[in-house]
């Protein structure tokens, strides 16, 4: 069955059983020395709750320390774990996800890639040698500048809305991507993306998302209009200052989270 993940902030984690079909891990703030974060992590695993762990590309710009993912892998034992990936840069994804595919790891944890490119042609070259290599799960990042190439439009959120359904839906048709692949969709440019994968979700294709975008623009006082959003705001989760959770507040929240709910079906 498809999974949603809305990453969440501290004051909020309580509520991660409430909001999502899983617990979406990014490693490098298990290491804050507040230690709310890891200890929310390390609750939901005795709990048996399902864990899909990033390695932070996007927060950090890079990587987390692979010492630190390896200890946490080992700690936290997650379901799944998103090897680390070089943004845009096809070569060094592939070099990395094949190391990965070496190094051990909790055999209970399955290792994920992640397509990395620069235009399409690189996408699929990337995707064919992911699968060759033997990842059984793909990710798909929504960010990539090749989006806009493959579907320019002014607004550029649009543009990279657009150019990851065409991505995909351009891969699917080519028979790049098969009925039995599985992938997962890291984050989102607007929300109403989501409205144009219904046969691959059906097919059970796309396994899984993650994007705090809800949260995030709830928590800005930015509420979804019918057709989702223009625009999307810049902050990540990990940058969110805490936001006291008034009425208000939880209000536009759970707009965003059934508006969210409402794209996906």
């Amino acid at each position: 069955m498809f999974k949603v993940s809305h990453e969440l902030p501290n004051n909020m984690l309580h509520m991660s059983k409430d909001i999502n079909d899983y617990e979406y891990c990014l490693p490098h703030l298990l290491d804050y020395k507040d230690n709310i974060y890891k200890d929310h992590f390390i609750q939901t695993k005795k709990e048996g709750r399902y864990i899909i762990m990033d390695n932070s590309l996007h927060e950090l710009g890079e990587a987390y320390a692979e010492d630190r993912l390896m200890h946490w892998l080992y700690a936290l034992t997650p379901n799944e774990f998103i090897v680390p990936d070089v943004w845009e840069n096809q070569i060094a994804t592939i070099a990395n996800a094949k190391n990965w595919m070496d190094i051990g790891i909790p055999p209970t944890t399955k290792k994920v890639a992640v397509v990395q490119a620069k235009s399409l042609e690189e996408a699929v070259a990337c995707y064919i040698s992911l699968k060759y290599i033997g990842y059984k799960k793909i990710a798909f990042s929504y960010g990539a500048q090749y989006y806009n190439d493959l579907f320019p439009h002014p607004n550029k959120f649009v543009g990279k809305m657009m150019g990851r359904i065409m991505t995909i839906h351009k891969m699917w048709d080519m028979g790049i991507i098969e009925p039995t692949d599985r992938i997962h969709l890291l984050g989102c440019a607007l929300p109403q993306e989501f409205i144009y994968y219904k046969k691959l979700m059906d097919l059970e294709v796309i396994e899984s998302l993650d994007t705090s975008n809800p949260i995030i623009h709830g928590l800005k006082g930015i509420k979804y209009e019918h057709y989702g959003l223009k625009g999307k705001d810049p902050t990540k989760i990990d940058q969110l200052e805490e936001v006291e959770l008034t009425s208000d507040v939880l209000y536009n929240i759970n707009h965003n989270l059934i508006k969210f709910k409402q794209f996906l079906k």
